[in-house]
């Protein structure tokens, strides 16, 4: 989202545009859905308090019946945990409320809770750095905080539209901006971010802003996937525009998972990202199916289409036991929701069925010619013990395409019973009563058409119907979310442009400087924009004389900040200063000796990756859970992003900046 840049103190009292994304309201089912997770997140971060308190206890006391004591609360304890997890993994595992009704039948999709988070106080931290570090009164920046605080209060309630993801992205792109201004290797902001794991609930906290900035990226593709399971499947708009959102939220999880490492949460490691990636990539390999199937503009006499239609349902279910086959490994089979390994054993066996309804439907119902028909090869995967190539996909004499097509029935048959036991075996699903209604109304579909074609004298035995082949005509690709780190208006503008102003350098404020015009006119030579630099001082000039120096940077003239300045409106502004002068503020930029610290009592320490130290020693928290990281600081990885289109470009100022470039230089003043 571009937004106009706003003049200085513009838009206090009025309601930001970056806020139009927010649900205030949190309408209807999706408001009570997050409602009810946050709610579970709450139970699960106070027994999981309960629970490091009574471990430390047991470990601590020596005397035995204190430790039964302790052992059997211990018990009860992790009790009410399972409980809350499991309640947390029915709302994860559920059909998504706010998927889009209509009158045909489609299989449910997977959409991802949001991370939740607490709230957070800017004030104090930025208030102070701007006051230590920049030479300003912090107090003066309120409306600015206030504004920050507002839009991060924002983004934890997004829409489930393009509002939403403009909303999350405004909020990443101002991150971006906090790191290049307010961050160095050695200062942090002193803040803890606290947020909630998606699929388990377990807390976590942590004082870099990495973590924060993986969070929301995070959301956003969350977010998408929402937005892609709500669409209108039955129609192929609505399936083209889930097939988009699906692929969105897959970039999502890879841009996460190549550019940011040692995650405290599960949801955000590696491996969970890229089963999560996995999963969007075949869901959105569904909605491609989806959107050439049509029930009604189906014509079950057309063999070609009907077989294109088995290799698309074929690829579909090959993407879903891939990912079966990721979830059901560890580390990700520990935390991920045991409902969503089951939907996609059961989309797998459901899809493969599906492929086998087609391939009969080619067989017992189309009238192909000879020209018509691909090879073998091209639709069925060979036996093991067939080494030569096989003639046309489907029998000439019709007595040997029905049984052919009675064996392909079968199979379809058999794998749609296998899906529907699946669907029984797990709690959860058993309550989506629009996948069994799905997997049900196509079974039918297959026990009629095979009750057609069997016959009392039929006493031939059925042969044994080849695999089919996959292949589909659209590969979904992940597409790397719509980011602009480092565009779009910066909330604390007013501090001056990145490349100067930011805590990466130090300088020292000169002025206010009264500049009188001599023969000679000022005596300096100014160049470059925002800021306006001097390039060079006439040595015995009246700048020389006021003590400007060549490297100074000019932030105001005549009272009037500058820092956002161009060329030519300074030189202009000096130039129409008569016989008094000009009252000139300049910053002269310091060599990095020792950067100004914070007031901070508990200074971040971290090495020249940007990782801390030691977590325990820096007052780095994160509540006892099931899952641990070895390395649990969420960390930007540089070397990763560089060709990135997605990556967040962080600028890092030298110590002495290098002069503007600029083809404006008049002269001598």
């Amino acid at each position: 989202m571009i937004l106009e840049e706003r003049p200085d103190g513009a838009g206090a009292g009025e309601e930001s545009p970056r806020l139009q994304g927010c649900d205030s309201l949190m309408q209807m089912q999706c408001g009570q859905l997050q409602s009810r997770r946050a709610r579970i997140h709450q139970q699960i971060d106070k027994e999981l308090q309960m629970r490091t308190g009574a471990e430390n206890l047991y470990r601590a006391t020596s005397n035995n019946r204190v430790r039964e004591t302790v052992a059997l609360e211990l018990s009860y304890v992790n009790s009410n945990l399972q409980l809350l997890k499991e309640e947390l993994e029915e709302l994860s595992g559920g059909v998504d409320p706010g998927q889009h009704g209509s009158e045909a039948v489609t299989v449910p999709m997977i959409p991802l809770g949001l991370k939740e988070t607490k709230e957070l106080d800017w004030s104090t931290p930025l208030k102070e750095l701007i006051s230590v570090h920049f030479g300003e009164d912090g107090a003066s920046y309120e409306a600015e905080i206030r504004e920050l605080e507002a839009l991060r209060q924002a983004m934890r309630t997004p829409s489930r539209n393009e509002a939403g993801l403009e909303l999350l992205t405004a909020y990443y792109n101002q991150l971006c901006f906090l790191d290049a201004r307010f961050l160095t290797p050695a200062r942090s902001l002193g803040l803890f971010f606290h947020w909630y794991d998606s699929l388990t609930g377990v807390p976590a906290q942590q004082r870099a802003l990495a973590f924060e900035k993986g969070s929301v990226l995070f959301n956003i593709g969350a977010l998408h996937t929402q937005i892609g399971a709500r669409q209108n499947r039955s129609c192929a708009e609505g399936a083209h525009r889930a097939v988009e959102a699906f692929q969105r939220a897959a970039g999502t999880f890879s841009l996460l998972r190549e550019n940011f490492s040692h995650a405290p949460s599960p949801d955000m490691s590696p491996a969970s990202l890229c089963a999560l990636e996995q999963l969007m990539m075949a869901q959105a390999q569904e909605c491609v199916f989806e959107g050439l199937s049509p029930p009604a503009s189906m014509a079950p006499q057309d063999c070609l289409a009907q077989l294109r239609l088995a290799q698309e349902a074929a690829q579909v279910a090959a993407e879903y036991r891939l990912v079966h086959q990721t979830m059901a490994q560890p580390p990700v089979h520990d935390y991920m929701p045991v409902s969503w390994t089951a939907l996609v054993h059961v989309k797998a066996e459901y899809f493969r069925s599906l492929a086998h309804y087609h391939v009969a439907m080619a067989l017992c119902d189309g009238s192909p010619t000879e020209g018509e028909l691909p090879t073998h090869e091209q639709v069925f995967l060979q036996p093991p013990t067939s080494c030569k190539p096989q003639g046309p996909v489907l029998p000439q004499e019709l007595e040997e395409r029905r049984q052919l097509g009675k064996a392909h029935l079968k199979r379809a048959i058999l794998g749609q019973e296998e899906a529907l036991r699946l669907h029984a075996l797990c709690r959860v699903l058993r309550e989506v009563d629009l996948l069994r209604a799905v997997v049900a109304q196509t079974l039918q579909r297959s026990l009629a058409k095979y009750a057609e074609l069997d016959r009392e004298d039929d006493f031939c035995e059925t042969a044994e119907a080849p695999d089919i082949q996959p292949k589909t005509h659209q590969k979904p690709e992940a597409r790397t979310p719509r980011l602009s780190p480092g565009k779009g208006p910066d909330i604390f503008h007013r501090l001056g442009p990145l490349s100067v102003f930011s805590a990466k350098n130090r300088w020292r404020l000169v002025g206010p400087v009264h500049l009188t015009r001599g023969d000679s006119g000022f005596g300096l030579t100014l160049r470059g924009d925002s800021p306006v630099l001097i390039a060079a001082v006439i040595p015995g000039s009246q700048a020389a004389a006021a003590g400007l120096k060549e490297g100074d940077y000019i932030v105001s003239v005549n009272g009037q900040p500058c820092r956002w300045w161009r060329h030519a409106e300074v030189v202009a502004e000096l130039k129409a200063a008569g016989e008094a002068g000009a009252s000139l503020q300049v910053v002269s930029v310091l060599p990095s000796s020792r950067l100004p610290t914070l007031g901070d009592r508990r200074p971040a320490l971290l090495g020249p990756r940007g990782l801390l130290s030691s977590q325990r020693e820096h007052g780095c928290k994160t509540p006892a859970s099931t899952w641990a990281s070895p390395r649990p600081l969420l960390s930007w990885s540089r070397k990763a992003q560089q060709g990135k289109p997605g990556g967040c470009s962080q600028p890092r100022a030298p110590v002495k900046p290098a002069l503007p470039s600029s083809s404006k230089c008049p002269g001598w003043l």
